[in-house]
């Protein structure tokens, strides 16, 4: 990838080229991460999280359909009250 250059601003931000974009698969509002390794920085986008991750990671993973909520609002009120019930 030698010969694709950017130019830093005087507030230090950077615009990145086209075909870096492309390689990456980024668009706006994609986070990029820079790592330091042997005397020179790599740059790669950040994971990516599905709805199904955040679903799994927000009522954790159920077994059954029928524990399956709906949408966000009937997970959350589901697992409040679980959280919640006495014995």
């Amino acid at each position: 990838m030698s010969g694709i250059q950017s130019k830093l601003t005087t507030q230090g931000q950077i615009s990145v080229p086209a075909e870096v974009r492309r390689q990456l698969g980024v668009g706006p509002g994609s986070v990029l991460v820079w790592e330091w390794r042997d005397g020179a920085f790599i740059v790669r986008r950040d994971g990516k999280c599905t709805s199904a991750d955040i679903h799994a990671a927000v009522f954790g993973a159920t077994k059954r359909a029928k524990d399956k909520p709906t949408d966000v609002k009937t997970g959350v009120r589901t697992y409040i009250r679980r959280k919640h019930a006495r014995s």
